[in-house]
């Protein structure tokens, strides 16, 4: 079988803790804090590469993490980031979130490059802490932990041109007429049991790509033969041709292409009203030249050919050449139409090119008070990113680095909306993985020193 699919959990490395340092120089009294910056760790990068055709590298990994990034020194020496971890994938790969079925990215271009987990930034270093209250601080950030998620990757081949129709009807026989390519052909059904890619080489040096899907079955769109599996490749095709075994008969001919048109209408509307050209094959035999002749009234722009004789496939071809070029143009027109939605990147900021003036707008990243849940246990939940980052970034361990998060945490709205939900004195306050005993005082600071629960 055809491996186009796969999941993998990437974590991106964290960032590289902050150093707490002084500096330390003969006739230098005092010199003051000099602990540097942690570096960023590596992210998970996903490239597009030309020499990948499948997923297959990822069949037996599943699981990748980049580097984290080093810590600070002193002397103001800022730590080495971590190298991006580079994931290879072939192109048409598609990209989506496997808890929620996002779409993250869509991958096509050779040399594309998605960021899938991006790594975590280093802990600022004691110097960044130092003030006219604070001249020497013990005082320093961890750095954060890197993105962490399950990414599905779904392999949709790219090609011009998509061959469909019944299974025998002759695609890979038109493939390889066309494109010189060489499927595995045989006079039995289902010989192609995944999808085969050819190039043609077209007047002035254009080349098209070719996809022969394997025939579909009724109930296809269904997942009837692994119709899904194939259908799925076919949307990234500008042209259809769908081939036709007229061996058979005029009959037998008409309930075939009924039945691929219904299954394309099926899986998707917009594969059923792509451009489509109709190939009616096998016309080097009788009986079939006799019911492409009663055929070709009713499929206008049909093509008798025989793709085991050759007979018609450079005509077929020419033709369905000049609906890619027809396609791709139309494509282009759309996408360097000009958004005047309004939406995109904002009001005027497509003005300036054009001599008009740019309008920035300043946007709150205010997002109101923190969100206190009641955990089974009785426990109170803090829930809010700047908040659990903040938490994130200290070090617990450190006596004047948690006296510091106590007052942050209370310019933040913790302690009024801890107060707010019921939290008293001696109840367990969790942010993140972090574990802290509440007492408010006087001044409304949160809690004394946290019972460490990171794992």
């Amino acid at each position: 079988m055809f491996i186009d699919e796969v999941s993998l959990d990437v974590a991106a490395g964290s960032g590289g803790r902050g150093a707490v340092g002084f500096r330390r120089e003969k006739y230098v009294p005092r010199g003051g804090p000099d602990g540097g910056d942690g570096g960023w760790g590596g992210s998970v990068v996903l490239v597009v590469e030309p020499g990948d055709s499948s997923l297959s590298r990822y069949r037996e990994r599943r699981r990748f993490h980049a580097p984290d990034g080093r810590p600070g020194g002193g002397a103001l020496r800022s730590g080495r980031d971590g190298p991006d971890l580079v994931l290879p994938v072939p192109p048409g790969t598609v990209v989506t979130d496997a808890e929620n079925g996002e779409l993250i990215g869509d991958l096509a271009g050779l040399g594309q490059r998605l960021v899938v987990a991006e790594g975590g930034r280093g802990g600022r270093g004691n110097a960044h802490f130092a003030g006219p209250v604070r001249q020497a601080p013990r005082i320093a950030d961890l750095g954060d932990p890197g993105a962490q998620r399950r990414i599905h990757l779904e392999l949709k081949l790219i090609a011009d041109i998509g061959l469909v129709g019944l299974p025998n009807a002759g695609k890979s026989t038109l493939l390889a007429a066309l494109t010189g390519a060489r499927p595995k052909v045989a006079a039995y059904p289902f010989t192609t049991l995944h999808p085969n890619l050819g190039v043609a080489e077209m007047s002035g040096g254009h080349i098209l790509v070719l996809a022969d899907v394997p025939g579909l079955i009724e109930g296809a769109h269904d997942g009837a033969g692994l119709g899904i599996e194939f259908l799925r490749h076919l949307e990234r095709t500008r042209v259809l041709i769908h081939v036709v075994d007229c061996a058979a008969g005029a009959a037998e001919a008409r309930r075939a292409v009924g039945q691929v048109v219904a299954e394309l209408g099926a899986f998707s509307s917009q594969l059923a009203e792509r451009p489509t050209l109709v190939a009616l094959n096998k016309v080097d035999l009788p009986e079939a030249g006799e019911a492409a002749s009663e055929l070709e009234p009713e499929f206008p722009g049909s093509h008798r050919i025989s793709a085991a004789g050759g007979i018609g496939t450079r005509d077929l071809l020419e033709a369905a050449a000049a609906l890619v070029a027809a396609a791709r143009d139309s494509a282009s027109i759309g996408a360097g139409s000009p958004d005047r939605s309004g939406g995109g990147q904002g009001a005027g900021a497509g003005d300036a090119a054009s001599g008009g003036h740019r309008v920035y707008r300043h946007v709150s990243r205010a997002t109101g008070p923190p969100r206190v849940d009641r955990e089974p246990d009785g426990a109170y939940r803090v829930t809010d990113p700047a908040v659990e980052r903040i938490v994130e970034r200290t070090d617990l361990d450190e006596e004047e680095a948690v006296a510091v998060l106590h007052r942050r945490l209370a310019a933040a709205g913790v302690d009024a909306a801890l107060t707010a939900a019921g939290c008293k004195d001696g109840d367990t306050v969790r942010i993140g993985s972090a574990e802290f005993t509440f007492k408010a005082d006087a001044l409304g600071s949160l809690p004394p020193p946290p019972r460490r629960s990171r794992g």
